[in-house]
């Protein structure tokens, strides 16, 4: 086999973060194969919680709409005490959607379903996943990764420029390359289950004990499936019974109800929780995204969400190397992404403590919204900005008007996997058009007018000013129109380059 012969990139592991990318990648034209070692679809619940900026992936993705007809908004949690009365609280401070965050409250999906319309998306861009096949081994050079595969008893060599591994906390990929995953496990073991039970009403998020690790246990809806998932503290150490007879078991120990009987079980799991960071991301020309970098205990909601989002961050700079950008632009992605896992790990593992004393209500924090690459290599403010916006933040929504009379948003503008150029009542810019870059005037004599002062106030624009925005929906420079050829510099970088043809 010739380099000549290779895929651009091998993606092991078929879960969220690897559909993810495969998703971007197809989009992007760029050849890959995902493989995935289990025989099926992973078919429990146990990632459910999709948060606001998950949602703006997704959008962007073309996925949300379809992943939000198979979930619902977290329901109300019905807590029973001990002395035998009842509350109801919201688990999420609720948040209206405003034109700058179109999407204000996290939904409920199981995770079966989530990947499931993500396979269908990918499936509607021309791959599919290759299930029962394993990755057994690899090496890499210069040029590129020369895999060993096993698939249908037999093994096959695979030779690819770039290998991701999104495998999981225990990834393959992370062991052969010898990479630590410092952390620690949390003290805590826990079942998780999806059950269809009889005794409990399916409009409410079931809790008994809470703040109780001894005898707490939940039972929330999952919409749209008639299942419930099941969640409690175990022992550390022990078997723990994971029919439905052991489970209805449980839960009679715990609830004191003889009324309420798990029926069947579609999938479960006991599992310790940790928190874990890998000490690189990146050897070479491979790299690891997702559970195989940073493992969550699940307060929060923030792991799959985390995982998606390395693999966006991650899915054009790969198509922007391969298609003749800098090598170093990859770099970015560790540089960007792994302080994000730290905090996300750190906020985890507080949640984690609160749920310990009964704490549940989930705030902002957890809407992943006010991530950013402020200290990023790839932000620029030329000139250097005292403003609410600033390069490396999450570029916000905003409702606009076309030139011919029609309301358009930003993320219209931004969907697809282009950068997009704004100017606010700028003058023609200098900047030659590009493949890849979509050039915005907003303004008199622009495209798209701000009647209103949506765009102006959301951005804490001023006149002149012009705002880079990243494939991935980050600001990636704003700058003023004296230092205009300042963004010539930067597109450069990132492989846009006037005139230039395409090397992929």
């Amino acid at each position: 086999m010739t380099d000549e012969d290779a895929i651009d990139v091998l993606i092991c592991g078929a879960g969220a973060a690897g559909l993810t990318l495969a998703i971007d990648l197809a989009r992007r034209g760029i050849s890959f194969r995902l493989i995935e070692k289990m025989d099926d679809p992973f078919r429990g619940s146990r990632g459910k919680g999709l948060q606001p900026r998950t949602l703006e992936v997704f959008e962007d993705l073309g996925i949300v709409d379809r992943i939000a007809a198979s979930g619902s908004l977290y329901p109300h949690q019905r807590e029973y005490h001990g002395d035998g009365s009842v509350k109801d609280v919201a688990l999420f401070e609720v948040g209206e959607p405003i034109p700058a965050e179109p999407y204000g409250t996290p939904l409920l999906v199981p995770q079966f379903l989530t990947e499931a319309a993500m396979r269908e998306r990918l499936a509607e861009l021309g791959h599919s996943p290759e299930f029962g096949c394993t990755l057994i081994a690899f090496e890499q050079d210069r040029q590129g990764v020369t895999a060993r595969i096993a698939k249908d008893g037999e093994e096959q060599i695979v030779r690819a420029l770039y290998l991701v591994g999104t495998d999981g906390g225990r990834s393959f990929v992370r062991h052969a390359l010898s990479i630590n995953f410092p952390g620690k496990t949390l003290g805590v073991r826990a079942i998780v289950a999806d059950v269809t039970l009889a005794g409990l009403s399916s409009d409410v998020w079931h809790r008994f004990n809470e703040g109780s690790m001894e005898t707490q246990i939940s039972f929330c809806p999952l919409a749209e499936t008639g299942l419930f998932q099941m969640q409690g503290p175990i022992p550390l150490e022990g078997e723990i019974d994971l029919s439905a007879e052991g489970l209805s078991a449980l839960t009679v120990e715990r609830t004191g109800r003889t009324d309420i009987n798990i029926r069947s079980v579609s999938w479960a799991s006991a599992f310790n929780m940790n928190a874990r960071l890998a000490d690189s991301y990146r050897v070479g020309r491979v790299f690891l995204a997702g559970d195989a970098a940073h493992i969550h205990p699940p307060t929060g909601g923030q792991g799959l969400n985390t995982s998606v989002q390395d693999a966006y961050n991650l899915g054009w700079k790969l198509a922007a190397v391969l298609s003749g950008a800098p090598e170093g632009l990859l770099d970015t992605y560790e540089e960007e992404r792994r302080p994000i896992a730290a905090g996300m790990l750190g906020l985890a593992t507080r949640l984690l403590d609160e749920a310990k004393r009964g704490e549940i209500r989930r705030g902002r924090e957890v809407h992943q919204l006010d991530i950013g690459y402020g200290g990023s290599s790839l932000s620029l403010d030329d000139p250097l900005r005292q403003a609410r916006i600033l390069a490396g933040d999450r570029a916000p929504d905003a409702l606009l008007k076309g030139a011919a009379g029609q309301a358009t948003r930003l993320f219209e503008l931004f969907k697809g996997p282009h950068w997009t150029l704004l100017g606010f009542e700028a003058a023609v810019i200098s900047i030659q058009p590009r493949k890849g870059l979509h050039i915005h005037r907003i303004g008199q004599g622009g495209d798209l007018m701000d009647s209103e002062n949506r765009f102006r106030e959301t951005y804490d624009i001023a006149s002149g000013e012009w705002i880079l925005v990243r494939p991935d929906g980050y600001i990636g420079a704003i700058v003023s129109q004296p230092e205009v050829a300042a963004l010539e510099t930067y597109l450069r970088s990132v492989g846009l380059q006037a005139g230039a043809t395409v090397t992929h």
